[in-house]
Parts: structure tokens; C-alpha cells; sequence
């Protein structure tokens, strides 16, 4: 970007508005948006004054030739509106003797000046016009006292505030650095330009042995920062009383009174090349504490944090899994034969024939002898209260272990695993506030639905492996399964035709063992069948046990690992991408910034400002 002088005339400043304007939106914008990283009340409130700011000198820069705002500020009695009608040269500022206190905030404009170009809060004040050339984009006001025991005059104070350029501080003997009237200045001093005026100068003391209030204040300032200090000592009231004569110079004025180089420096010290070094000072510091503003409400980089939380989350659910399936299981012992005989049935339905009636009926009748504690009411009965269906239904059955286990243990645990997880991520450095409420709308999830489901899938699949096996299984499965469905009727057949034979085809006369041996024989060979059935394809509850186990671990830790372990990598990402928005914010704020600093001219402003 080329530097253009400002001697020439250009009115560099206006092409900060749209700038500034921009810088306003984005800022807005990034306000009214929902954010992750929390953002305080102090901190919000500071952001959103800057944005009315930026909206402000934006409106008050949009113009060939920008207005200086002059504020005098003080305390009461210092003589802020005598100085006023000293400078305006007649009593347009209401100053009393009685009660020195300014109630309306008066603002002495050049007549060229539209009203409605006055910023809103000047354009409520009372406006008195003039037709000085010398002062023509120059804007005096007068404001109500800073210690005035009225917090509405206060409150009127701190509204004209953010629209000075220059504040002329205007103090006296008895009160030019009191309490109040110097944190206010402390607070605004990297915000505006200040000028220094100790007035009622007649009454000072010299050469009493005292400290002079000038000397005294100049020591003060020095120490804040102020090397040479704009610092005027007047007596106001004598030019008032003298406002009706042609001659500046009045002989009976104090040695060292400078109401006379105040004027000068109002009228030819700032001149356009002045003005709008402040005007560009102004908006430099206002940018600088908009930079600090959003270094401040910047979300912190959380990924190498969110990584160590979710590494010792890990462990954590990994101890909540197996606990929560040890549960899960207790709630299934006292069942582990009708599972047994549930998938037996299963797995009898790849016989057919003979063998498939055969271990229909006997597994009926094994299922029966298993429930009949239930159906017996002297027999003991389980401390569960999962109610076990006559026809076997998966989904229900899950649905009640995962129901008992619920109201036994899981509840409990799920409720404290959230207090686990916050305890131990405020170890690894995570705030906790960015995770509390996602983690407790975690836990508030219907977990015994999701245990329910892992059940019955997990169930299943173990039900999958054991019914159709793999590997040297399925190939022992699949001979025996051919063998026991032609075997027995194979059997049976010979028997019945051997029976036949040596009826028709022999002598010999049959018994009734002879006539019931074909089931005999059919019978002893379903039997052999069976017990190979139950040695080469066995459906224990240990051997199912351990596998469901295992199967369910992994489910019940990957479903708790799923919505967990993702939180602080989620809370991570999210603030990275509102520290992206902050760090472009801050971005084009240094930008205007650097533009502003590379245009800006030094002029003769060094004086009103103090050292950062």
C-alpha cells in the first residue's frame, strides 16, 4: 500500500470508515453467534463497547473534513464552564457561584456544523453555535462533573466520553487530582488525547515551601507516563469579567498564566494536519484495545489437552465396560440352562427326520424340568426379577436383564461415571466448564436400552458361531448332521425289514422283544447319536459364557468409547474454530492497524499521550 501525504489535501481518515465499518460487522457477527468457549460478562460487555466504538468513529471519519471533539472534564468547583465562556468569549455555559454544577452538558459548535452530524449522544446536549473560522471543526463541550452526587450527571459523563478526540482535564488548587477524577483518567487515557488545565491559577501558593499543584501534577503525570505534558494554567474568571474588551492581554493576570496559549493552541496549534493525526491516534488505540480484547476472549488450543483426556478416558470406560458386563451377566446366571436350551434348539434345526423329533421332544421335556422351579411354588427361585417367556423371545428377555441390572447396579454407575470423567480430564488440563454439560447430556442417554441392544446382538452372534461353526467344526457338524438324519431311519428300515423276513420268510415264531426291537435299536441309536451330538458340538454355558463375555466387553466399550471418548476432540475442534474466527478478527484488526500506523502522521500531538 503507497503512502499518500496528508499535506495535500486528501482526507486520508475517510477511507478508515469503511474499514472500520467491516471490522464492526465481523466483530457483531462474531457476537451474536452461539460460542463453545464461554465468554464473560466483563468481556462481552468490553467487545460490544468497542463495537458501538468502531460504528462511531466509522460515522464520525465518513467525511471530507472530520470534527474535533474537545471534552472538558473535572471535578465540581473546578471551573469547567467559566473556562468554557472564557473561550467562547461570552456567558453561553451556565456556571454559578452558589452551586458549581453542571447539570446539561452543553456543546459550543461552529454554525456550519449540521446538528444531525453530531454524534446521537451530543445532538441531546444543549448546542450553542458560533461562527469562529478558527474553530470551525473544532467541537467544545462541557460536561457535567465526574464526582457529582447525581449518578445521572455521572452517567451523562460516561456517554460523552467514547465520542472525545481530546479531553481537557481540567483541575484546580484544591481538587486536580482527586480520587475519582484520576481513575477516570488512569481508565481513559489510552483511549483519548488529554490535555492538562489547572485553572483558578490566582489562587495557587508560590514560594510558600509547598509543593505547586503544577509541579505536583506534572511529577504525577510523569510517572504515568506523560514526558511533556500539555499543561495550561489559567484564570478563567478574570477573562470572563474582561470578555467585553478587545485586548488578550489583561495586566493584572498572575505571572504564569496561560489562558492566552490555551486559545492559540485551540485556534492554530490544531490544524487539519493535527486533527487527523489524533483522529488516526484515536483509532489506532481504539483498535489496540481491540486486539487485547480478542487476544483475552480467545479460546485456548485444547488438542494436545483433549488428546491426554481422552488417553486416560480410555481406562476409564474400559473399567466401566467390564463392570457394567459383569452386571449384565449376573442378571443372566440364574438362565444359563434355558440359554443352553435355547441354543440347542437352534442348533437342532439343521437335523431332520428322525433325529430332528427326537431331540425336539427331549429338549421340550429338558426346558420343562429347567422352569419348574418357577411353576413350583415351594421350590427356591431367583433374585432376579427377569421374567424368563415360554417361548423364547429375545429381544423381551434382553430387555428385562438389562431393566434388572439397571435397577440393581448400571443406574448408579452411570450417574458417576460423569464425575470420574470430569475429575480426571481436570488432571489432564481441560477446563472443566467446556465439558461439563456435553458429558452430563451423555450420561442422560437411555442406557439400558443401548445395554438391551448389545445384548441381543451379541447373543446372536455368539448363537451364530456355536449353530453354524467354522473350520474343523463345521466339518464335524456337517457329518454328523448327514450321519444322524439317514442313520436313524436307515436303522430302523433294516430292523423292520429283518423283522418281516424271519416273520414270512422263517419258522420261527415271534416274541414281543422282537417285535419292539426295530425302536429299540432306532432308540439306542438316536442315543448314540446324541451323546455324540453332545461331545463333537457341545452348548455349555461356560464355554458360551466366556465368549459372550468377551464379545460384549468389546460392544458395551466401543458404544460407551463412541459417545464418550469423542467429547474432548469435538470441544477441541470447535473452540480451534472460533480461535480461527478470533485470529481473523485480530487479523484484520492489525491490518487496519498496520495501514493506519503507515498513513498516520506524528504532527505535534506527541504531548497527549503518555507512554504505553
Amino acid at each position: 500500500m503507497s503512502s499518500v501525504p496528508t499535506t495535500s489535501g486528501e482526507p486520508l481518515l475517510r477511507t478508515l470508515a469503511p474499514a472500520l465499518r467491516h471490522l464492526q460487522r465481523s466483530l457483531r457477527a462474531w457476537l451474536d453467534t452461539a460460542h463453545h468457549y464461554p465468554l464473560g460478562t466483563m468481556a462481552r460487555a468490553a467487545l460490544e463497547g468497542l463495537a458501538a466504538d468502531l460504528d462511531r468513529q466509522a460515522e464520525a471519519l465518513d467525511v471530507d473534513r472530520p470534527l474535533l471533539v474537545i471534552m472538558l472534564m473535572g471535578g465540581t468547583g473546578v471551573g469547567k464552564s467559566t473556562l468554557l465562556n472564557a473561550l467562547a468569549g461570552g456567558a453561553i455555559a451556565q456556571a454559578s457561584f452558589v452551586r458549581p454544577t453542571t447539570r446539561d452538558p452543553v456543546v459550543y459548535y461552529h454554525a456550519s456544523v449540521r446538528p444531525e452530524r453530531l454524534d446521537p449522544v451530543m445532538q441531546h446536549c444543549r448546542l450553542a453555535a458560533h461562527d469562529r473560522p478558527s474553530l470551525e471543526q473544532k467541537i467544545l463541550v462541557d460536561t457535567p462533573d465526574l464526582d457529582s452526587n447525581d449518578l445521572a450527571n455521572r452517567e451523562k459523563l460516561h456517554n460523552l466520553l467514547p465520542v472525545a478526540d481530546i479531553v481537557l482535564y481540567v483541575g484546580s488548587q484544591e481538587k486536580y487530582h482527586d480520587k475519582l477524577g484520576w481513575e477516570l483518567f488512569l481508565e481513559q487515557r489510552r483511549r483519548h488525547a488529554f490535555a492538562f488545565v489547572l485553572n483558578k491559577w490566582d489562587r495557587c501558593l508560590h514560594g510558600t515551601g509547598g509543593v505547586r499543584p503544577d509541579e505536583d501534577l506534572l511529577r504525577d503525570l510523569k510517572n504515568e507516563g506523560f514526558d511533556n505534558p500539555l499543561l495550561f494554567r489559567t484564570t478563567a474568571q478574570a477573562w470572563v469579567d474582561r470578555a467585553d474588551g478587545d485586548s488578550l492581554q489583561a495586566p493584572s493576570l498572575p505571572e504564569g498564566e496561560q489562558f492566552s496559549e490555551l486559545v492559540r493552541w485551540l485556534e492554530v496549534g490544531l490544524t487539519r494536519l493535527e486533527i487527523e493525526a489524533i483522529k488516526a491516534r484515536g483509532v489506532s488505540q481504539l483498535l489496540q484495545q481491540l486486539h487485547h480484547a480478542l487476544d483475552a476472549a480467545c479460546p485456548p488450543e485444547l488438542s494436545v489437552a483433549a488428546g491426554k483426556t481422552r488417553t486416560s478416558w480410555e481406562g476409564i470406560l474400559a473399567e466401566e465396560a467390564a463392570s457394567t458386563v459383569e452386571a449384565l451377566l449376573n442378571t443372566l446366571e440364574p438362565y444359563q440352562r434355558e440359554i443352553e436350551q435355547h441354543f440347542a434348539m437352534e442348533g437342532q434345526r439343521r437335523f431332520h427326520g428322525i433325529m430332528a423329533g427326537y431331540l425336539h421332544l427331549l429338549t421340550r421335556a429338558k426346558y420343562f424340568g429347567s422352569t419348574l422351579r418357577d411353576r413350583l411354588p415351594f421350590l427356591p427361585r431367583s433374585a432376579q426379577s427377569v421374567q424368563m417367556p415360554a417361548a423364547w423371545d429375545l429381544a423381551a428377555f434382553s430387555r428385562n436383564c438389562s431393566a434388572a441390572a439397571g435397577d440393581r447396579h448400571l443406574d448408579a454407575r452411570a450417574r458417576a461415571l460423569p464425575n470420574r470423567l470430569l475429575v480426571e480430564a481436570d488432571r489432564e488440563g481441560f477446563p472443566l466448564d467446556l465439558l461439563t454439560q456435553p458429558v452430563e447430556a451423555t450420561s442422560k442417554m437411555n442406557w439400558r436400552q443401548r445395554y438391551a441392544q448389545a445384548l441381543v446382538e451379541v447373543l446372536q452372534s455368539v448363537e451364530r458361531q456355536w449353530t453354524h461353526p467354522s473350520g474343523v467344526r463345521r466339518w464335524a457338524q456337517g457329518g454328523l448332521t448327514l450321519l444322524a438324519d439317514w442313520l436313524p431311519a436307515a436303522v430302523f428300515v433294516a430292523a423292520c425289514l429283518r423283522l418281516l423276513w424271519r416273520h414270512f420268510m422263517t419258522d420261527v415264531k415271534l416274541e414281543l422283544f422282537d417285535v419292539l426291537l426295530p425302536a429299540i435299536v432306532l432308540l439306542v441309536v438316536l442315543v448314540i447319536l446324541h451323546v455324540l451330538v453332545i461331545l463333537l458340538l457341545p452348548v455349555r454355558w461356560s464355554a458360551i459364557r466366556n465368549e459372550f463375555q468377551r464379545r460384549l466387553e468389546q460392544r458395551v466399550r466401543s458404544d460407551l468409547g463412541a459417545v464418550y471418548l469423542a467429547i474432548p476432540a469435538d470441544v477441541a475442534d470447535a473452540l480451534h474454530l472460533e480461535r480461527r474466527q478470533v485470529e481473523q478478527l485480530a487479523g484484520e484488526t492489525r491490518e487496519v492497524a498496520a495501514w493506519l500506523a503507515h498513513h498516520e502522521q506524528a504532527a505535534s500531538i506527541a504531548a497527549l499521550y503518555g507512554k504505553e
